[in-house]
Protein backbone atom coordinates (compact mmCIF):
# COMPACT_ATOMS: atom_id res chain seq x y z
CA UNK A 1 0.00 0.00 0.00
CA UNK A 2 1.27 3.67 -1.25
CA UNK A 3 2.08 5.97 1.39
CA UNK A 4 -0.64 9.07 1.01
CA UNK A 5 1.68 12.73 0.91
CA UNK A 6 0.11 15.89 0.99
CA UNK A 7 2.28 19.07 -0.20
CA UNK A 8 1.63 22.38 1.51
CA UNK A 9 3.84 24.96 0.11
CA UNK A 10 3.00 28.92 -1.35
CA UNK A 11 5.26 28.49 -4.26
CA UNK A 12 3.59 25.93 -7.10
CA UNK A 13 6.80 25.66 -8.69
CA UNK A 14 8.20 23.78 -5.30
CA UNK A 15 5.11 21.88 -4.66
CA UNK A 16 6.11 20.49 -8.46
CA UNK A 17 9.54 19.95 -8.03
CA UNK A 18 8.39 17.91 -4.16
CA UNK A 19 5.94 16.13 -6.33
CA UNK A 20 8.31 15.06 -9.35
CA UNK A 21 10.93 13.48 -6.88
CA UNK A 22 8.12 11.68 -4.71
CA UNK A 23 6.59 10.12 -7.35
CA UNK A 24 9.57 8.25 -8.40
CA UNK A 25 9.38 6.00 -5.70
CA UNK A 26 6.44 3.13 -6.50
CA UNK A 27 5.50 3.28 -2.37
CA UNK A 28 4.85 6.85 -2.25
CA UNK A 29 1.60 9.09 -3.99
CA UNK A 30 0.82 12.32 -3.78
CA UNK A 31 -3.01 12.78 -3.35
CA UNK A 32 -2.94 16.69 -2.74
CA UNK A 33 -1.55 19.87 -2.64
CA UNK A 34 -2.32 23.41 -1.19
CA UNK A 35 -0.73 26.63 -1.62
CA UNK A 36 -1.98 28.31 1.88
CA UNK A 37 -2.52 26.80 5.54
CA UNK A 38 -6.04 27.08 5.86
CA UNK A 39 -6.35 25.33 2.44
CA UNK A 40 -4.46 22.75 3.60
CA UNK A 41 -6.01 21.90 6.79
CA UNK A 42 -9.38 21.81 4.99
CA UNK A 43 -7.85 19.25 2.11
CA UNK A 44 -5.88 17.20 4.95
CA UNK A 45 -9.20 16.75 6.55
CA UNK A 46 -11.24 15.48 3.67
CA UNK A 47 -8.20 13.58 2.42
CA UNK A 48 -6.69 12.32 5.58
CA UNK A 49 -3.47 10.88 4.38
CA UNK A 50 -0.67 10.17 6.18
CA UNK A 51 2.23 12.66 5.49
CA UNK A 52 1.64 16.14 4.75
CA UNK A 53 4.75 18.01 3.89
CA UNK A 54 4.06 21.32 5.06
CA UNK A 55 6.26 24.62 4.82
CA UNK A 56 6.06 27.68 7.22
CA UNK A 57 5.75 30.55 5.97
CA UNK A 58 2.49 30.58 4.33
CA UNK A 59 -0.72 32.92 3.71
CA UNK A 60 -3.73 33.04 5.54
CA UNK A 61 -2.45 30.59 8.27
CA UNK A 62 1.38 29.91 8.64
CA UNK A 63 2.45 25.96 8.52
CA UNK A 64 3.36 25.69 12.12
CA UNK A 65 -0.41 26.86 13.38
CA UNK A 66 -1.97 24.61 10.12
CA UNK A 67 -0.09 21.64 11.98
CA UNK A 68 -1.29 22.29 15.22
CA UNK A 69 -4.48 22.51 13.67
CA UNK A 70 -3.88 19.13 12.15
CA UNK A 71 -2.75 17.66 14.82
CA UNK A 72 -5.92 18.24 16.90
CA UNK A 73 -8.44 16.80 14.03
CA UNK A 74 -6.28 14.39 12.09
CA UNK A 75 -3.85 12.54 14.77
CA UNK A 76 -3.20 9.82 12.31
CA UNK A 77 -1.91 12.06 9.90
CA UNK A 78 1.95 13.26 10.44
CA UNK A 79 3.61 16.36 9.51
CA UNK A 80 7.15 17.10 8.67
CA UNK A 81 8.15 20.65 8.44
CA UNK A 82 10.16 21.82 5.29
CA UNK A 83 11.36 25.16 5.60
CA UNK A 84 13.80 27.87 5.05
CA UNK A 85 13.70 28.55 9.17
CA UNK A 86 16.44 27.10 11.12
CA UNK A 87 16.17 28.97 14.45
CA UNK A 88 15.39 27.17 17.06
CA UNK A 89 12.25 29.13 18.06
CA UNK A 90 10.93 27.51 14.62
CA UNK A 91 12.06 24.10 15.82
CA UNK A 92 11.00 24.25 18.75
CA UNK A 93 7.57 25.57 18.09
CA UNK A 94 7.03 23.04 15.31
CA UNK A 95 7.58 20.13 17.37
CA UNK A 96 5.05 21.19 20.22
CA UNK A 97 2.64 21.93 17.58
CA UNK A 98 3.05 18.10 16.41
CA UNK A 99 5.64 18.07 13.80
CA UNK A 100 7.45 14.52 13.65
CA UNK A 101 9.97 15.87 11.40
CA UNK A 102 12.19 18.96 10.13
CA UNK A 103 14.24 19.93 6.79
CA UNK A 104 15.70 22.56 5.84
CA UNK A 105 14.41 23.07 1.87
CA UNK A 106 18.24 23.36 0.64
CA UNK A 107 18.90 20.13 1.85
CA UNK A 108 15.39 18.33 1.08
CA UNK A 109 16.32 16.68 -2.35
CA UNK A 110 18.89 14.09 -0.15
CA UNK A 111 16.45 13.77 2.99
CA UNK A 112 12.95 13.95 1.75
CA UNK A 113 12.11 10.53 0.71
CA UNK A 114 14.35 8.94 3.74
CA UNK A 115 11.74 11.32 6.02
CA UNK A 116 8.66 10.33 4.69
CA UNK A 117 9.51 6.90 4.98
CA UNK A 118 10.67 7.25 8.68
CA UNK A 119 7.82 9.28 9.78
CA UNK A 120 5.14 7.38 8.61
CA UNK A 121 6.95 4.21 9.92
CA UNK A 122 6.43 5.98 13.46
CA UNK A 123 9.84 7.70 13.55
CA UNK A 124 11.21 11.31 13.99
CA UNK A 125 13.25 12.73 11.19
CA UNK A 126 15.65 15.70 11.24
CA UNK A 127 18.15 16.57 9.03
CA UNK A 128 21.80 16.86 9.90
CA UNK A 129 21.59 20.69 10.09
CA UNK A 130 18.59 20.67 12.13
CA UNK A 131 20.20 17.85 14.61
CA UNK A 132 22.88 19.87 15.17
CA UNK A 133 20.86 23.16 16.30
CA UNK A 134 18.46 20.98 18.28
CA UNK A 135 21.97 19.51 19.80
CA UNK A 136 23.11 23.23 20.72
CA UNK A 137 20.08 24.72 22.10
CA UNK A 138 19.64 21.43 24.44
CA UNK A 139 23.26 22.37 25.38
CA UNK A 140 22.49 26.04 26.00
CA UNK A 141 19.85 25.82 28.38
CA UNK A 142 21.15 23.38 30.61
CA UNK A 143 23.75 26.51 31.15
CA UNK A 144 21.62 28.94 31.37
CA UNK A 145 18.08 29.96 32.21
CA UNK A 146 15.48 29.05 29.50
CA UNK A 147 13.31 32.39 29.01
CA UNK A 148 9.52 32.35 27.98
CA UNK A 149 9.38 33.18 24.27
CA UNK A 150 6.81 36.10 23.71
CA UNK A 151 4.85 34.41 21.13
CA UNK A 152 4.26 31.70 23.53
CA UNK A 153 2.11 34.34 25.86
CA UNK A 154 -0.60 33.99 22.95
CA UNK A 155 -3.22 31.45 22.60
CA UNK A 156 -3.69 29.62 18.99
CA UNK A 157 -6.59 31.81 17.96
CA UNK A 158 -4.95 35.16 18.62
CA UNK A 159 -1.57 33.87 17.08
CA UNK A 160 -4.04 32.96 14.00
CA UNK A 161 -5.68 36.52 13.98
CA UNK A 162 -2.34 38.02 14.76
CA UNK A 163 -1.13 36.21 10.91
CA UNK A 164 -4.26 37.72 8.98
CA UNK A 165 -3.80 41.12 10.55
CA UNK A 166 -0.29 41.96 9.92
CA UNK A 167 -1.23 40.34 6.02
CA UNK A 168 -3.40 43.42 5.99
CA UNK A 169 -7.03 41.87 6.47
CA UNK A 170 -9.34 44.22 8.30
CA UNK A 171 -11.47 43.26 11.27
CA UNK A 172 -14.33 42.71 9.24
CA UNK A 173 -12.62 40.45 6.75
CA UNK A 174 -10.89 38.65 9.53
CA UNK A 175 -14.61 37.66 10.86
CA UNK A 176 -15.86 36.48 8.02
CA UNK A 177 -12.93 33.99 7.65
CA UNK A 178 -13.05 32.75 11.18
CA UNK A 179 -16.95 32.91 11.65
CA UNK A 180 -16.48 35.69 14.42
CA UNK A 181 -18.03 39.08 14.69
CA UNK A 182 -15.98 42.17 14.16
CA UNK A 183 -16.30 43.18 17.42
CA UNK A 184 -15.05 39.66 18.55
CA UNK A 185 -11.70 40.42 16.41
CA UNK A 186 -11.77 43.78 17.84
CA UNK A 187 -10.85 42.32 21.11
CA UNK A 188 -8.95 39.37 20.31
CA UNK A 189 -6.68 42.50 18.62
CA UNK A 190 -6.45 44.37 21.59
CA UNK A 191 -5.72 41.69 24.13
CA UNK A 192 -2.63 40.25 21.79
CA UNK A 193 -1.32 43.89 21.27
CA UNK A 194 -1.09 44.10 25.52
CA UNK A 195 0.20 41.08 25.71
CA UNK A 196 2.89 41.55 23.50
CA UNK A 197 3.59 45.39 24.41
CA UNK A 198 2.95 46.73 21.21
CA UNK A 199 0.57 49.60 20.60
CA UNK A 200 0.41 49.73 16.77
CA UNK A 201 0.25 47.63 13.06
CA UNK A 202 3.66 48.40 11.81
CA UNK A 203 4.90 46.66 15.41
CA UNK A 204 2.94 43.62 14.75
CA UNK A 205 4.62 43.49 11.53
CA UNK A 206 7.65 43.52 12.76
CA UNK A 207 7.37 41.06 15.49
CA UNK A 208 5.40 38.26 13.45
CA UNK A 209 8.32 38.50 10.42
CA UNK A 210 11.02 38.17 13.87
CA UNK A 211 9.05 35.03 14.82
CA UNK A 212 8.55 33.83 11.79
CA UNK A 213 4.70 34.06 11.28
CA UNK A 214 4.92 35.64 8.34
CA UNK A 215 7.39 36.75 5.89
CA UNK A 216 8.39 39.93 3.95
CA UNK A 217 6.79 38.69 0.70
Amino acid sequence: MSIKVFLADDHRMVREGFRLLLETQSDIEVVGEAGNGRETVRQVVKLAPDIVLMDIAMPDLNGIEATQQIFEECPATKTIILSMFSTTQHISRAFKAGARGYILKESAGDNLIKAVRMVYGGKIFLCEEISEVVVGDYVRKHETVEVVEPLARLTPREREILQLLVEGKTNKRIAEILFLSPKTIETYRSHLMQKLGIKDLPGLVKFAIQCGITSVE
